[in-house]
């Protein structure tokens, strides 16, 4: 599982026009899905998404999490991050996972963000053509590969 987290002030997304997905200061999480991912993934990333210290604390360090700001997440299933470009110039997507087995994974790790979290977590359309807004904040982003545990 890879993950592109970004700390925003605001996000958003949209299919076809409307509005599915929508939060305040928060998370934005685009997660890819590969074959090998599993429960042992989706628990560690979840845990790892709500703890990060990333938001300031009053001194101005970063020092809190999204749960310690009492923030939001938006999570969009984004195949395109495990795209291989070493061989010419159109990304292969061969190490994504079909929709029969990323969509039950994308499922799991919206209800183990939901809990780690402890408030429901906002989502796009697995598979659909979305529009994402975000207004990035710092910027700071942050990307993590569960195989690699970093």
């Amino acid at each position: 599982m890879r993950a592109v987290i970004q700390r925003v002030t605001q996000a958003s997304v949209a299919v076809n026009g409307a509005l599915t997905g929508q939060i305040s200061t928060g998370l934005l999480v685009l997660l890819g899905i590969e074959d090998s991912d599993t429960l042992e993934d989706i628990t560690w990333l979840s845990n790892k998404i709500v703890n990060l210290r990333i938001f300031q604390d009053e001194a101005g360090v970063m020092n809190l999490s999204v749960k310690d700001r009492e923030g939001d997440i938006l999570l969009v299933s984004q195949f395109t991050l495990f795209a291989a470009t070493k061989k010419g110039n159109r990304p292969s997507y061969i190490r994504a996972s079909k929709p029969a087995i990323a969509i039950p994974l994308y499922e799991q790790m919206q209800q183990a963000l939901t809990t780690d979290l402890g408030k429901p977590v906002a989502t796009g359309i697995f598979g659909a053509d979305m529009q994402v807004q975000l207004l990035n904040d710092g910027p700071v982003t942050i990307i993590i590969d569960t195989k690699a545990k970093e």
